[in-house]
């Protein structure tokens, strides 16, 4: 008659789901852990007597038990991140005369063993797909698209339509704005909905390239040019961006002797090697982007004036961030939801002090800065919630937060720090630059920035 004894099928009812092949927990409709197999608690260093009583977010990991599946939602084969790895989560409501009254969640891969062969197993895969992904995109070179354009304004919606009207077509493109605002997303977008798309997108930031390299950079040399040019020459980026699209990023700073070497292959669609006694045709669209002034290079004879109208035929401004905050949060979040897939972190919830922190900050930096403000409060924080305590010290005195009250001479001088400091990382610390966009002689830069202490 043992098998009519409740506590005989209750210890054979454990005994299985104890040895089942999944890690199981069961919660409450409050989320607090109601019952946990042994395995389970092994693996989290948990007592399986201890355990029973704790809410499950003190218990698991990343654990969503407490969410959706709370509120009769079905979620299957979820990824979640437990201690270092990725594991394959199932997560049940309980059910009783159709109401929710618990939650019954799986995790498979008991033997961490048998996870870590997987795990191998599946990190091989993702590189040998990284491998075959990183081999297009330099062959195509375009990773973004316009969605990775985020925001909700009405200046960005016009900027994505304007991208969506100058796509087609084969006219140079000037894209214009502060550093960090999105200028190259916008030259992928351009050239991935362009007719283009599926020929090479080829990149060159132009104040990255030592000038005596440029031409070669540019149009590329044929074998024997100069001591110790690679036999068979080699190709530029015009050359290799043939049929598809150049982008010259930071043309403020290309060089005044190359610029009317690139006028005249914009001119002729074609270019000369170095060392080459003929030209080749080459049939490429440029999309140029800067954050500099052009008209005022003009002026100062720094800039051509041809060549600017050469490639400022058609032409995009994208505003500072300071000036459409309504975008903040969406680009937040999407920053957001791409490190935690990244990551494996899980957020679920931001405080409103760290909203209106962020809505009240000016970010000088635009949305480079707000992306690296993101992902150093992803990384901080051991929960799935963002409060003000997880930012460094060095963010929430950016930010304003728990800030020392200052006198008015304390304010200034802070403000012409911030500024300097601004402009010197902006302009890679060219002091000749600096101090001609603050109107200050170089040796007064070098006193403030001695004064400030500006590294």
């Amino acid at each position: 008659m043992l098998d009519q004894d409740p506590l005989f099928k209750n210890n054979i009812l454990e005994t299985i789901i104890d040895s089942a092949y999944e890690w199981i927990v069961v919660v409450d409709h409050e989320g607090i852990v109601r019952y946990m197999n042994k395995t389970y608690c092994e693996f989290l260093g948990e007592d399986p007597k201890k355990v029973i009583g704790k809410h499950v977010t003190k218990v698991i990991e990343n654990t969503r038990m407490h969410k959706d599946v709370l509120q009769g939602k079905v979620e299957i084969a979820d990824l979640q991140f437990i201690r270092g790895n990725y594991m394959i989560a199932n997560r049940i409501p309980i059910l009783n005369e159709g109401k929710v009254i618990g939650a019954v969640g799986t995790v498979i891969f008991r033997d961490t063993e048998q996870w870590k062969k997987m795990n191998s197993h599946i990190k091989a895969l993702l590189h040998e797909l990284n491998f075959y992904k990183k081999e297009w995109e330099e062959i195509n070179g375009a990773t973004y698209t316009l969605n990775d354009f985020a925001g909700t304004s009405a200046e960005v919606q016009k900027v994505k339509k304007h991208v969506k009207n100058i796509a087609s077509g084969d006219l140079s493109v000037l894209i214009r704005g502060e550093s960090g605002t999105g200028k190259e997303l916008l030259a992928h977008s351009i050239h991935q909905l362009s007719e283009r798309s599926g020929k090479p997108f080829i990149k060159l930031n132009c104040g990255a390239v030592p000038e005596h390299l440029f031409e070669s950079e540019l149009f590329g040399y044929s074998e024997g040019a100069f001591t110790g040019a690679k036999k068979g020459g080699k190709l530029g980026k015009f050359q290799l961006a043939d049929g598809g699209t150049l982008f010259l990023d930071e043309i403020g700073d290309l060089p005044q002797s190359m610029q009317i070497k690139l006028l005249r292959v914009l001119q002729e669609k074609e270019v000369e090697p170095v060392g080459a006694v003929h030209t080749q045709k080459v049939n490429v669209r440029v999309i140029a982007a800067t954050n500099r002034p052009l008209e005022r290079l003009i002026s100062e004879n720094t800039f051509r004036e041809d060549l600017f109208y050469r490639i400022n035929v058609l032409q995009i401004q994208i505003p500072p961030l300071r000036e459409r905050k309504e975008d903040i949060w969406p680009l937040a979040e999407n920053f957001i939801r791409l490190n935690c897939a990244e990551t494996g972190k899980r957020i679920l919830s931001i405080d409103d002090d760290v909203k209106e922190a962020f809505l009240e900050y000016s970010w000088p930096g635009n949305a480079r800065e707000l992306k690296n403000f993101v992902e150093a409060a992803i990384q901080l924080t051991h929960s799935d919630r963002l409060s003000l305590d997880v930012f460094p010290d060095f963010l929430k005195e950016k930010l304003g937060i728990n800030k020392k009250q200052l006198t008015l001479k304390e304010h200034i001088q802070e403000t012409e720090k911030n500024v300097i400091s601004y402009y010197l990382d902006t302009m890679d610390g060219d002091i000749m630059r600096v101090a001609k966009q603050l109107g200050i002689g170089k040796t007064n830069l070098y006193d403030k920035i001695k004064k400030y202490n500006i590294r």
